[in-house]
């Protein structure tokens, strides 16, 4: 909605002013000048990325549209999620938990968070690293280690599609002054017309610069920079996971554990300690 939202704004703004200053607003609408530097902008990306990235290129673009809101909410589930596993590991025995991260969509207690169960990569970070600790003996500056390489490529593969949208972003001023020279091109071929015609195809022949600066600054640089946060709040998000991880093994007890992630995530959206509290105390009954 916030990207609808900021569009209608961009270009509320801009051809406002225009058409305060008594502009003629029919003399920017030019498809044809907007085909060529759409068209090459995505053509130019087509050609840059295999097809895995294109569907990558879709997905970072439809999921700026309908983001994965990190709030308070999403990371009590989380840390409620932890803390129950931690507590049965700690009654029970790390080989009480074997059968619930080997299949997680029938444990009791992955049931319980909907929201963890459904989302993939926070799914197989989490019981990837347990069955880590199911099957060695590993040093928790080790393990420290390997989670931080996990959330790393993970992040890295992400910012694969915000590449491509900000080369696209570079790009668009070039490709406008591309429509613009072949703007002023069709208006030589015009020099015998009359002054008010020449005037005219000039002036449709500058929109093409004008399009690719407004595209570039006011919508498609945007759009990446919203990717790019979007992709900042998902790796403060494993980051907090692996706090609680780490903190566990490092002997913490499970409160403990908890009481660290719930430090790292960030201020806006951290959970009080009383809330925290509350929760793990009827977790524990």
């Amino acid at each position: 909605m916030n990207v609808f939202i900021g569009i209608v704004i961009v270009l509320a703004c801009v051809l406002g002013g225009f058409a305060l200053e008594k502009g003629n607003l029919h003399a920017l609408f030019q498809p044809v000048e907007l085909l060529i530097i759409l068209g090459a902008a995505i053509g130019a990306v087509i050609i840059g990325s295999p097809f895995k990235l294109l569907k990558e290129i879709a997905a970072a673009l439809k999921g700026m549209l309908s983001p994965t809101h990190y709030d308070s909410r999403k990371f009590i589930e989380v840390l409620s999620l932890l803390y129950e596993i931690f507590n049965k590991m700690r009654k029970e025995g790390i080989i009480a938990i074997e059968s619930h991260v080997e299949d997680p969509h029938k444990s009791e207690i992955f049931k319980k968070y909907p929201d963890v169960l459904k989302d993939h990569g926070t799914l197989n970070f989490i019981c990837d690293s347990l069955k880590i600790l199911l099957s060695i003996d590993i040093p928790p500056h080790e393990f420290d280690n390997l989670l931080e390489v996990d959330i790393e490529a993970a992040m890295d593969e992400r910012k694969h599609p915000l590449h491509r949208v900000e080369k696209m972003a570079d790009g668009l001023p070039g490709l406008g002054i591309v429509a613009a020279v072949l703007g002023v091109v069709l208006t030589m071929g015009k020099m015998n017309e009359p002054p008010e015609v020449l005037g005219h195809s000039v002036g449709a022949a500058l929109v093409g610069t004008f399009l690719g600066v407004l595209l570039c600054y006011g919508i498609v640089g945007p759009m990446a920079t919203l990717i790019e946060h979007q992709i900042k709040e998902e790796e403060s998000y494993f980051h907090v996971i692996r706090i609680a991880l780490v903190s566990y093994v490092s002997r913490s007890i499970p409160q403990i554990a908890i009481e660290f992630a719930r430090r790292a995530i960030p201020e806006s959206e951290r959970p009080s300690f009383s809330e925290m509290e509350k929760i793990m105390k009827g977790k524990g009954k």
